[in-house]
């Protein structure tokens, strides 16, 4: 590739700094909502536990950097990952957050349905899901951008409809009901759930057939999908005052 830089322009006038991704991926299992961590395998922190991540590739964009960390920490085809909801969390740029050398993380989250047992890949020496409560102490500043990104997708999902993501292609209400306690901590009014999701239009739509059997004594539970819309009006607020103890 021929050199382009301007005429006089020094690109060695500035200190060279590394960029990473790292990625905060939530799933809901056995009704609590678990983080993807890896061990780490090399100095430094060898043998701490850290968010999956790692070193841009030359030419490569950070949002292809993350789908391609996703793939190898989860195990998905990397189509399989880039179908799956991700998003730019926020830049953290502190010069002492890496003690390597200057490294600046791009923090991404995901949202995926349940998967099977993660692997670790790259500099990773294992992989697993780890409920959020159990989830700190993390290497670097680990616990900060988790911290964030629990903060961030709790937040969307009062205006957003987001919470299909954590949902399988074909979901019923209660499927759906469980993720929003599960991230906010709260429980929710059944009736009135499923009155508010059903009044929003675009939210979910009804999927024809059989409904499922759920495992309880009442009738089989309708099945839904994720409707066409990506905002709520009016949004799903979250209730205060009923934390699950």
């Amino acid at each position: 590739m021929s050199d382009t830089r301007p005429a006089g322009y020094d690109p060695y006038a500035f200190e060279p700094f590394a960029v990473t991704v790292d990625l905060a991926v939530f799933t809901v299992r056995e009704s609590r909502l678990h983080v993807l961590l890896v061990e780490r395998g090399q100095d430094p922190y060898r043998g701490a536990w850290a968010l999956p991540g790692g070193f841009l590739l030359p030419r490569e964009s950070a949002e292809a950097a993350a789908r391609r960390e996703l793939a190898e920490e989860t195990g998905l085809t990397e189509q399989t990952a880039a179908d799956l909801h991700l998003e730019q969390l926020r830049t953290y740029s502190d010069p002492d957050r890496d003690p390597r050398m200057r490294v600046v993380s791009v923090a991404y989250t995901a949202l995926v349905p349940d998967l099977p047992e993660p692997r670790g890949g790259g500099d990773a020496a294992h992989a697993r899901w780890t409920p959020l409560s159990s989830a700190a102490p993390l290497a670097f500043d680990h616990d900060t951008i988790l911290a964030d990104a629990h903060g961030r997708i709790g937040a969307k999902l009062e205006y957003t409809c987001l919470a299909t993501a954590f949902c399988p292609r074909e979901f019923t209400l209660g499927e759906l009901q469980q993720v929003y306690e599960t991230v906010w901590g709260v429980e929710l009014d059944r009736p009135n759930f499923r009155r508010k999701v059903l009044a929003t239009p675009g939210f979910v739509e009804a999927v024809e057939g059989e409904p499922r059997r759920t495992g309880g004594r009442g009738k089989p539970a309708a099945l839904y999908r994720a409707g066409a819309a990506s905002a709520l009006h009016p949004p799903l607020l979250r209730p205060e005052g009923r934390q699950q103890t």
